[in-house]
């Protein structure tokens, strides 16, 4: 497997491939890799003759109070893991080189990059939109893999590559959780076992919001309180928001209809955690 550390090195690497006749699979991600990456990988193993995993922990998506410096990294044991799921590459760029001196050009999705985390986390979705844009001109993959429980992050990415023509196929796969139900999250790690205990009230929620769905209940308002409801009674968790919204645009809906999406996020004593559910 190969290390690559420079866009010019991740393009000449693309190149080659598809030059081979491969169909080229980016899996991008901020490292300290867990078994939702390794589904990820998986399944551009599963659909492309040859994947690359980018590790990059971008600090342009972080507000100046998140948890950037501490954020898990462990590059060696990622490497070694990728390489065992089929990885052909890892590219792995110092900051400078996402972010050379002087850069003045970012990518802002207007409207779906506004809500939900977008709401919360100021400035997030544009970090987001922009390095995802530069790994894609980089790397120029046919498809690149993301994972359902960032689902307001793949909104915003589908959004971002259809108006700017990318013609890189975003390929959505499905939350990967612990025996437990909670879903996994390189953050998951700063949780205290009492915080992992009570974390588990955001997969409560999304499935008591489901089994009311499968009963035939529709309404927003009563899905969101059974939700709610759920959180409150948690005394470590705080709420940032429960949403029933369209998938595409993130506006909110009424009345629940299948492909609408039902998202949590919330506070767990000082750790961000989301968790979220693809109605019908």
């Amino acid at each position: 497997m190969q290390i690559l550390r420079s866009v010019n090195e991740l393009r000449g690497w693309s190149r080659a491939a598809h030059a081979a006749g491969r169909i080229v699979g980016l899996v991008p991600t901020m490292g300290a890799l867990h078994e939702g990456h390794a589904s990820l990988i998986r399944a551009a193993y599963g659909q492309c003759g040859a994947v690359v995993v980018s590790i990059f922990v971008n600090p342009t998506q972080f507000g100046p109070n998140e948890d950037f410096a501490r954020y898990p990294r462990a590059f060696e044991a990622d490497c070694d893991l990728a390489e065992h799921l089929g990885a052909d590459a890892v590219f792995a760029p110092r900051v400078e080189e996402m972010y050379p001196a002087g850069a003045a050009t970012f990518v802002e999705v207007d409207g779906v990059g506004s809500r939900l985390d977008g709401a919360s986390r100021p400035g997030h979705f544009r970090g987001v939109a922009t390095v995802v844009t530069k790994l894609l001109i980089a790397a120029e993959p046919d498809l690149a893999f993301f994972g359902q429980k960032d689902a307001a992050q793949v909104a915003v990415l589908r959004r971002m590559t259809v108006d700017l023509r990318l013609g890189t196929e975003i390929v959505v796969c499905p939350i990967v959780r612990e025996a437990d139900g909670l879903a996994l999250s390189s953050r998951n790690v700063y949780l205290s076992a009492d915080e992992r205990r009570q974390a588990l009230a955001l997969s409560r929620a999304i499935r008591s919001v489901e089994a009311l769905f499968a009963k035939g209940e529709l309404r927003a308002g009563i899905l969101i309180e059974a939700a709610r409801e759920i959180l409150f009674a948690q005394t470590l968790v705080r709420i940032d928001y429960v949403a029933l919204v369209d998938w595409n645009t993130l506006e909110p809906l009424e009345k629940a209809a299948p492909g609408a999406l039902f998202a949590v996020a919330a506070w767990v004593g000082t750790t961000r955690l989301i968790d979220n559910t693809i109605l019908g």
